[in-house]
């Protein structure tokens, strides 16, 4: 028996012993396992569902981190990548080519916003938004605007863990230990809806906050490179929505500035806004646009960022110091682009966007009753991410304290009885993959109002 075999074959508490005797695990705080916050172990996934290695079943209700589109062990995919496996697992993408990249490159184009003409591959989602940082910053100091260093971002965003990344981002849970390290953007108010004034529409606050971004710009004239957000949804902030206007607005402002607009669309592209990517629901067109998570449908780890013939054309020159400069060991691998080109083929042949908008419209009927509950301030929904706000106090949104931990209460609950319900804080949010049936988005509600309930109790 091989060693993996060997792992398969333990019960679940040696499983968990093994574990937490040899590895780090992302975003958690190792001490809390294996008491505060349980391991568990996961044998296969099928569907919308995960199995543990105890046999118990878990509805992924969060798409694993927001990654996988058509559930687990969708067999187009997975078969697309070991017809490419047995041709070309890998190749060094500098000066060499090979038909995946390609093919990947012109869909992606294709489906994308116009005036999109190039498409640089990278890792993951993190290493996206550094491509596209640097990618900014070098294409105006090739056109002699070298004055041009600084970054704007949103308040309450997030882009990922890398030094440049995580510099754009404003969440302090993240940001505050590394600060020393950090970039020094401007941030520019979100537009977030939540934060709307007493009477204010969600429209009417995009567009105060997309003046106090113009006044931004005017004080900084000249040395900003680039504007990043997140488009309509701040995932990691807590699922805050906005209004496409706010897009409009910036496109505009960016525009008159000569400000590149960086669209971080790792989170909430290939559908998950309701259209293939949440650009098109503002009619823009951004300079860079970072893709990641659901590219592969899941299945594997990689990133694109689309850009402009006019950045592109920046970076022609005999001088290689004009030249970008960027690499990763496994940029373009065909392995990824292969299953990028599967999941793109689904959304064609399976009408996915015109079936994600009924089960968009179901999954805001069964949380409908949530709305009235004393301790959920809000229910919004984008597509089909849907998001419920914990607080103390429905009246004035009083928040619960932050070591009442409330929202890990709810995942405990939840995951006791087959949900995963991975919250942000306390928030709770609905983020299934796309195949998610009736029967399993009725589970969801059920469990999600008991563990509000659970949640919520003094």
């Amino acid at each position: 028996m091989d060693k993996q075999a060997a792992i398969h074959a333990l019960d679940e508490a040696a499983w968990r012993q093994r574990d937490l005797a040899v590895v780090w695990h992302p975003c958690t705080q190792m001490k809390e396992h294996p008491g505060t916050l349980p391991l568990v172990p996961i044998r296969r996934g099928r569907g919308a569902w995960l199995e543990g290695v105890d046999g118990k079943r878990y509805l992924d209700a969060g798409s694993s981190w927001w990654t996988n589109l058509f559930g687990h062990g969708e067999t187009r995919i997975a078969e697309a990548i070991g017809r490419q496996a047995r041709e070309l697992e890998h190749v060094i993408y500098a000066g060499f080519s090979h038909a995946p990249g390609l093919a990947l490159a012109e869909a992606l184009l294709e489906r994308a916003p116009p005036g999109l003409a190039r498409v640089f591959y990278a890792d993951n989602g993190s290493a996206a938004i550094e491509v596209a940082l640097k990618m900014s910053f070098h294409s105006h100091l090739n056109r002699g605007d070298g004055q041009r260093t600084r970054f704007i971002s949103l308040t309450n965003g997030y882009h990922g863990e890398t030094i440049g990344a995580l510099s754009m981002g404003d969440i302090p849970l993240y940001r505050r230990v590394y600060a020393p390290l950090l970039l020094e953007p401007l941030f520019a108010p979100s537009p977030d809806a939540y934060e709307a004034e007493p009477g204010e529409s969600a429209e009417d606050c995009a567009l105060r906050r997309a003046d106090e971004l113009a006044s931004l710009l005017e004080t900084h004239a000249g040395s900003v490179c680039a504007l990043v957000l997140e488009p309509l949804v701040q995932c990691a902030g807590g699922m805050r929505m906005f209004h496409p206007a706010y897009l409009r607005r910036a496109r505009e402002l960016c525009d008159a500035h000569g400000v590149h607009l960086i669209a971080d669309e790792i989170a909430v592209g290939f559908g998950r806004t309701g259209t293939m990517f949440a650009c098109e629901q503002a009619g823009i067109t951004p300079d860079f646009l970072c893709l990641s998570k659901g590219l592969t449908g899941g299945f594997l780890p990689m990133s694109a960022v689309l850009t402009t013939a006019a950045v592109y054309d920046a970076f022609l020159d005999d001088s290689r110091e004009r030249a970008f400069l960027h690499s990763h060991s496994y940029t373009g691998n065909p392995l990824g682009c292969a299953a990028a080109l599967a999941s793109l083929a689904i959304f064609d042949s399976d009408d996915v966007l015109a079936h994600n908008r009924e089960t968009a419209a179901r999954m805001a009927a069964l949380a409908a009753p949530l709305a009235a509950h004393p301790h959920v301030a809000q229910v919004r929904q984008t597509g089909m991410i849907l998001a419920m706000e914990l607080v103390a106090d429905r009246r004035t949104r009083a928040p619960f304290p932050a070591a009442d931990r409330r929202g890990l209460r709810a995942y405990r609950h939840a995951l006791d009885r087959g949900v995963v319900l991975r919250p942000l804080g306390d928030i709770l949010y609905w983020m299934p993959p796309y195949c998610v049936g009736e029967e399993e988005l009725s589970l969801l509600a059920d469990v999600t109002t008991t563990a509000i309930g659970e949640a919520c109790r003094p």
